[in-house]
């Protein structure tokens, strides 16, 4: 039994992981502050990542899975901390990359400040460098938007309330801006490739191969709830985000290092519906935002 430690564990792609990794047998800890219900079957380490203390002193794991590094000291705090490892995954992001690069971005292109992510962005590049001075041999994941059950973000989910009330959906404009996702499941399932294969990439975009339009995306949303969306465009002059739930960027990565470990994604239609299971059971869990209200004053 491999011996995991988690970064976080209790909201979204952490929590998803605990789970994933306890229920495929792993032996898995989790440091956080306890201030949510934990996964069942995890060792809680009860700390602030930051304050660690002797707390995973005389604690060797097989793979340090950080999914909550966000900056630098993020990371220089918890390799601090640990005694010994054989393997450091950490989840990085897209927002790497600058918005004006040459898409799809492969993971040499230059990193740098994204007008749309900010500081988001130019801290994970800092993490990935700190991590890379400490663990040379560390795996880094570059995700685009990730989705599924447990997502506490309001994404998907916002769709999923419009299909359910019978509102007609606003869209930017004609809805083609592309957008690119992966699922929560898939990410877990590549980590565990990483873990069992070690391949020689260890900087890796990861994601659906094809990009998808923003109206094929909600189509697919409502069609999990056996609805059709009835569109509204809504011109650029209105701040996008007032009402949608992506920023009007849309970018794609290359994906074709992941695809020689980890070759079949899940598809969408089961994705989202996947997600939508869960969203019926567990619709307090997420961070909704008042997009219906600024519809409703200024749309309608």
């Amino acid at each position: 039994m491999k011996k995991i430690l988690i970064t976080g564990g209790t909201t979204f792609v952490s929590k998803y992981a605990a789970k994933y990794f306890v229920e495929h047998g792993y032996d898995v800890y989790v440091v956080n502050r306890n201030s949510k219900p934990q996964v069942k079957g995890v060792t809680l380490i009860e700390s602030d990542r930051h304050n660690l203390g002797d707390k995973l002193k005389n604690l060797h794991f097989d793979v340090v899975a950080d999914i909550t590094a966000y900056d630098a000291q993020d990371i220089i705090d918890l390799h601090n901390s640990l005694d010994s490892f054989d393997q450091y995954i950490m989840i990085s992001s897209s927002a790497v990359y600058p918005e004006y690069g040459v898409q799809p971005f492969p993971e040499d292109s230059e990193r740098a400040v994204n007008k749309f992510w900010g500081k988001y962005g130019t801290d994970k590049i800092e993490a990935e460098n700190a991590l890379l001075e400490r663990v040379p041999d560390g795996y880094i994941l570059r995700p685009p938007y990730l989705y599924g059950s447990m997502d506490n973000v309001y994404r998907e989910a916002f769709v999923f309330d419009c299909a359910m009330a019978d509102r007609k959906f606003y869209l930017p404009e004609a809805g083609e801006m592309k957008l690119q996702f992966f699922h929560v499941e898939d990410l877990c399932r590549l980590m565990e490739v990483l873990i069992t294969k070690r391949p020689t990439d260890h900087i890796l975009n990861v994601g659906n191969e094809n990009v998808i339009s923003i109206s094929d995306w909600v189509i697919k949303c409502y069609a999990c709830f056996d609805k059709v969306p009835e569109f509204v465009s809504v011109p650029e002059t209105v701040e996008q985000r007032n009402y949608f739930s992506f920023y009007n960027y849309e970018y794609c990565l290359d994906v074709t290092r992941q695809k020689k470990i980890y070759p079949e994604t899940m598809s969408m239609d089961a994705g989202l519906q996947e997600a939508a299971n869960w969203y019926i059971e567990h619709e307090g869990e997420v961070n909704k935002k008042p997009y219906w209200k600024y519809i409703d004053a200024n749309l309608v």
